[in-house]
């Protein structure tokens, strides 16, 4: 029946039906509408009653009193100078490297050691055994994973392993706290 009380015939039943059933072209223009609403809604941020969103600074009030002059003497120490920034050329700070210890810096293909305090030397990671890159350092030594072979990290001389000749040394220089290549 129709809104009026009589009967629908049976052609005008399907005729409505396939009116109010959607057609695979509108259900798709519809979710991909709402995934649009959704990624502009993400886009667009939160906005709070004031107007302002979180990326924005707000004004400060205007009864706050003016901040202290700098000039001023508040009683705290100032704080210590920033370190300098190492040179663009460097590849570490001198307090990356351990002490009895070394560190690899595989891009490179070298290995920086500190034998002893502030004494640092430099070695290609290359092993002389078969041209492995050397992996690890522990225990004093500069070790290859491809067959073991180990060197002394105050000189790069074998201290173990196949190996037969030392690492290359490589030279570096040691200025304001950061490591280069010579």
């Amino acid at each position: 029946m129709d809104a009026s009380g009589e009967s629908l015939t049976t052609t005008e039943r399907a005729s409505i039906s396939d009116r109010l059933e959607p057609t695979r072209r509108a259900v798709v223009l519809s979710v991909g509408g709402a995934g649009l609403a959704v990624a502009l809604t993400a886009c667009t941020g939160y906005q709070s009653g004031g107007g302002t969103t979180a990326a924005e600074p707000a004004d400060p009030p205007a009864d706050d009193p003016p901040a202290a002059d700098a000039t001023e003497d508040s009683g705290a120490e100032e704080p210590p100078p920033a370190e300098e920034a190492p040179p663009a050329d460097a590849l570490a700070k001198t307090a990356d490297i351990p002490e009895g210890g070394g560190k690899i810096f595989e891009s490179e293909k070298i290995v920086i050691t500190q034998p002893t305090a502030g004494q640092f030397k430099c070695f290609t990671a290359v092993c002389t055994h078969q041209g492995c890159t050397v992996a690890s350092i522990s225990n004093g030594t500069i070790n290859c994973p491809c067959h073991g072979s180990r060197f002394k990290i105050e000189d790069g001389s074998v201290a173990g392993g196949p190996a037969k000749g030392p690492l290359e040394e490589k030279q570096i220089t040691v200025a304001g706290g950061s490591i280069s290549l010579a």
